[in-house]
Order: structure tokens, then C-alpha cells, then sequence
């Protein structure tokens, strides 16, 4: 992207989803002067009333005056992208995105697991994406309304490529709106060190009967299995050339523990009724092991399980239904 014209100062900023995620950062980047427009699915009606509300344990962000749309189309050509619907989602992508794209737009994907760019690469060229990972604990209570336990750090880079001048401006964006943010060059070792945590936590919570990370880490059993996990995943990355260090399953540890009693997203999903990501969370790095032969037995357990899970709840629904 060496030729492509320099990332604007003050660039128009589309959020597709009022998520937790979508609230968080797009909260920040209005607070911070961004001309920041959400494209709403549920919840708009709320948002348009009483704004968005971010409560961290530090501060208390309020945006009183959000711009929401109810159509990508109504939003029209931005400068940043930024995607915080889940993955299960993708599949309207391919609707949402092309309204919103010039020329130099950039589209800065926050989904979590493996080949979560790919697919909107298809729809907008590879050459404009962007992918981060996002060591943050929010969680959406209302419509609009936000709590964040722990900061944490944004890492972002572009797919399949270092990252350019363009991306680090992103970065410098996210940073100057308050997000610990860094630019990396390599996007596909990120998502590999996002399942360190992901894989075992989000699975657990699930699998282990509905828990909240403070029980995981406080069930030696449970502990125990979620670093065998993170040793899976670690082995499976260094055999596509990404070596991540031992230690930083300590310090994906030390985090959690900060988080007191978190619900992790996916569970958040499962309880909900709500699609979850298990393709991209547990089943395609559960593909990439076996493709390099890398055996991962306590990672395709939990796939199995989580799948299982997902089968019973969604059976009992449609029981209710009738």
C-alpha cells in the first residue's frame, strides 16, 4: 500500500455493531473528536435517547449525541471500518460493507479466532483489511451502556502483509482516544496468541457447565486443563512459524485474574441464545493442527464438547417453541 495516499487526520469513522466492542472503541473515538457513525442492528431507539455510557474503573464516558444508522447505505463512504459484529455474522458482510467503501477505505476487522479476515477480504480486496486483537474485558449491560474491567491493549496489522505507514496512523488514532494500541507486523501470529486465551477460557466457560473465570482459575482441574489447552495452541502456531514464549501463558493468567468474576463473551453468547464462534474460535485451529500434524487431543475434546452443547441448548429451544 506504499502508493496509496496517506491515512486523513480527521478521518469519517464507520462502527458496524453497538456491541460491547462497538460501544467501547466507538465511544472513545467520538469522546476523542472522531466523526464517528454506528450502523445499529437492535438497541437504536435506546442509543438515540440516552447515547452511549462507558464505565471503566477509572473513568465514565459519556456520549450524549451518537450518530446511528439503520443502513450501511444512509452511512455512505468512510476513511476506517471497524467490524465488532461476531463471525457468525459474516455472511451480511458482503451487504454492509460495499456502501461504506472509497477508494483508500480501510476495514479494521475485531473478530476473534482464524480466517475471520478472509472473508472480508472477499467482499472488499484484501488490500484494504486490517485485523486486531483486542486483550479487553467489556461487557455490554444495556443497550448503550458499557462496563470495561480491565483496559487491556489492542494489537493491529494488515492482512497478509507488515504493517504500512497507513496502519500505524490507525494505531496512533486508537491511541490518541485512549486505547493502549500498537502496530504489529504480523496479523496471523496476533490471532494465534488471541486463542491462547480464547480457546481456554471462552471454552471452559462453556464446557465446564456455565462458570465465570473465577472459577476456572480457582479449580485446580480446571486450571490445569486450560494451560494443557494453551500448550496445544502454542505447538500448533510454531509449526506455522509463529514461536510465542511460555511465558506468555503466565501473563495470559495474571489477566484473568484481574478480570474478578468475567463472563467471557462466547458464554455470554451461549446462555443468550446467540450464535457463537466455533469455527473460528476451536474448529479451524483444530483444522491447521492436523493439516501440519500437530495433535491437539484436549482442543478437539472441547470442539466436540462445545458443539454438543451448543446442539442441546438449541434442541431445548426449539422444544420451548412448540
Amino acid at each position: 500500500m506504499a502508493s496509496t495516499p496517506p491515512f486523513p487526520k480527521a478521518p469519517r469513522i464507520a462502527i458496524i455493531g453497538a456491541g460491547a466492542l462497538g460501544c467501547y472503541y466507538g465511544a472513545r473515538l467520538a469522546k476523542a473528536g472522531g466523526d464517528v457513525h454506528f450502523l445499529v442492528r437492535s438497541g437504536r431507539a435506546a442509543i438515540m435517547a440516552r447515547g452511549i455510557r462507558v464505565k471503566t474503573p477509572t473513568e465514565r464516558i459519556h456520549v450524549k449525541k451518537v450518530q446511528t444508522y439503520a443502513t450501511a447505505a444512509e452511512i455512505g463512504p468512510c476513511d476506517l471500518v471497524i467490524v465488532t459484529v461476531k463471525a457468525t455474522a459474516n455472511d451480511a458482510l458482503a451487504k454492509i460493507l460495499p456502501p461504506l467503501m472509497g477508494p483508500t477505505t480501510l476495514v479494521l476487522t475485531l473478530q476473534n479466532g482464524l480466517g475471520v479476515e478472509e472473508p472480508v477480504a472477499e467482499v472488499v480486496g484484501a488490500e484494504h483489511v486490517l485485523g486486531a486483537i483486542c486483550f479487553v474485558g467489556v461487557t455490554r449491560t444495556a443497550f448503550g451502556v458499557v462496563e470495561c474491567s480491565f483496559a487491556g491493549l489492542m494489537m493491529l496489522g494488515e492482512f497478509g502483509r507488515p504493517a504500512s505507514a497507513r496502519t500505524r496512523e490507525v494505531a496512533k488514532l486508537l491511541e490518541n482516544a485512549g486505547v493502549k494500541c500498537e502496530a504489529q507486523d504480523n496479523l496471523e501470529e496476533l490471532r494465534w496468541k488471541k486463542l491462547v486465551w480464547n480457546v481456554p477460557f471462552n471454552g471452559l466457560a462453556i464446557a465446564a457447565g456455565s462458570v465465570t473465570t473465577d472459577v476456572l482459575l480457582a479449580d485446580e482441574g480446571l486450571r490445569t486443563l486450560a494451560r494443557r489447552l494453551m500448550e496445544e495452541v502454542l505447538e500448533a502456531a510454531a509449526k506455522f512459524g509463529h514461536h510465542i514464549p511460555r511465558a506468555f501463558m503466565d501473563l495470559q493468567f495474571e489477566r484473568t485474574a484481574k478480570l474478578g468474576n468475567y463472563s467471557p463473551s462466547s458464554l455470554g453468547d451461549f446462555v443468550a441464545g446467540k450464535p457463537i464462534e466455533v469455527e473460528e474460535i476451536w474448529g479451524e485451529p483444530v483444522r491447521r493442527a492436523k493439516s501440519v500434524g500437530v495433535p491437539v487431543p484436549r482442543l478437539e475434546m472441547l470442539y466436540a464438547l462445545i458443539k454438543r452443547q451448543l446442539a442441546a441448548r438449541d434442541a431445548a429451544k426449539g422444544k420451548k417453541k412448540r
